[in-house]
């Protein structure tokens, strides 16, 4: 992509209603457009950085045995009066509305009623198991608390995996695989070394929860950390019995704020029961199908990388969720065999597959070098009068700041690996 062809441009400052770092750094750096509170538009920058984790997710879903659908975001009211979560005094967030004839409608929020309605005519023999589905999708959710960027979103696109096994050991089974591909994620995601696995309230579904949650100043959430073991306990349910039973000592504990990036719940026969999902077994006998379920919300994951990773001067991505491979900078001061030889080089690049931006846009070195800053790709690459002397580009790290000089025969093998 040349630079002076792209939809967005750079801003110097974001909107004054925008108090989340993450939605300042990615709407002045042309990732996201506010429409109003809680609602965001992607724009190529922040689309491409979008894939890219939804590819990281897909491909680690698909390797412990998900297999990708897309559900309906409207919502018939029925199934979900049937577990009794249609109303408004169970779940507070829904979106709702009225048809002429009078029917309501919910714009979905998760998606485990209609999910087991689908499966009830796909499920029914013991062999039928077990099976994994998933969707990235759009969710809705009437959050009161909108002012954390695309944190909390009121439209957000989510990861929701759905599990469903014969017995508490396939669940038990499939919840620690899912915990490692999630890790997995994280770790790609450039948040390996500071996101843990979490002990929280199960709610109304088992004792615990599994979160997985960032270190981050900005976070909503007060954990209680153990570094060594690489465990933690959330507030709500930080108490000395809970301690005792996963082995934790509070002298090694140390409280922390912290994003949730994902989570996992054993769901049990929450669902199944009430809808009536079962199967038969060896002998013959109904049993109830028990679920599990696993989210991660990709907005809130991008949101996080910015807040736990972005510097003074913008943002720094990691390099698999990163918009561009490279980010190629012309510094040309009017000489037209330096604006050749950067087109030269965009060329090459391209012809390797090597993904890069290119700013051959006529204005200063400082605003260029400033924007290449604030967009955060990893790797900067500097063509000018002096590299051109020299036979080569200048080549930067966003993360560190270290530059070193690389010759023209070596820049293709350099970028690939």
């Amino acid at each position: 992509m040349r630079q002076s062809q792209l939809f967005t441009k750079t801003r110097k400052s974001a909107p004054k209603d925008e108090v989340a770092k993450n939605a300042q750094l990615l709407i002045r750096g042309g990732f996201i457009h506010k429409e109003m509170a809680g609602v965001y538009s992607y724009l190529p920058l922040g689309l491409r950085v979008l894939k890219n984790i939804e590819n990281i997710i897909r491909e680690e879903m698909n390797g412990i045995g998900g297999q990708e659908i897309l559900m309906t975001a409207l919502q018939d009211s029925e199934i979900w009066k049937t577990t009794g979560r249609w109303s408004d005094d169970v779940v507070d967030n829904w979106f709702k509305t009225k048809l002429t004839e009078d029917s309501e409608l919910g714009l979905a929020h998760s998606h485990e009623e209609p999910l087991v309605r689908i499966m009830r005519g796909q499920v029914s023999s013991y062999r039928d198991f077990p099976r994994a589905v998933y969707q990235i999708q759009t969710k809705f959710r009437r959050e009161l608390r909108a002012k954390s960027g695309i944190l909390r979103g009121r439209e957000f696109i989510m990861k929701d995996m759905y599990s469903f096994v014969r017995t508490q050991e396939e669940l038990d089974e499939f919840h620690e695989k899912a915990a490692e591909a999630y890790m997995r994620i994280f770790a790609r995601a450039g948040l390996g070394e500071r996101t843990f696995r979490t002990f929280a309230a199960g709610g109304s579904f088992s004792k615990f929860s599994d979160e997985f949650q960032t270190l981050c100043d900005a976070g909503e959430d007060t954990l209680y950390l153990d570094r060594a073991k690489k465990l933690a306990v959330n507030r709500e349910v930080y108490t000395d019995d809970v301690l005792s039973e996963l082995r934790l000592k509070k002298s090694d504990m140390e409280e922390v704020k912290a994003i949730e990036v994902g989570n996992i719940f054993k769901l049990g026969t929450r669902f199944s029961q009430p809808l009536g999902l079962t199967y038969k077994d060896e002998n013959g006998k109904d049993r109830e199908v028990l679920m599990g379920c696993y989210g991660i919300g990709l907005g809130r994951l991008m949101g996080t990388i910015v807040e736990a990773l972005s510097d003074e001067k913008g943002i720094v991505w990691p390099k698999e969720v990163a918009p561009f491979q490279a980010h190629l900078v012309a510094i040309t001061g009017g000489n037209a065999d330096v604006a050749a030889e950067a087109d030269r080089m965009y060329e090459l690049l391209r012809e390797h597959n090597i993904e890069v931006l290119y700013d051959d846009r006529d204005i200063r070195a400082g605003e260029k070098f400033a924007d290449a800053e604030l967009i955060g790709i990893p790797v900067r690459l500097v063509i000018s009068e002096k590299t051109l002397s020299q036979g080569g580009l200048e080549v930067s790290e966003r993360s560190s700041g270290n530059a070193t000089f690389v010759s023209d025969s070596d820049i293709v093998e350099r970028l690939k690996n």
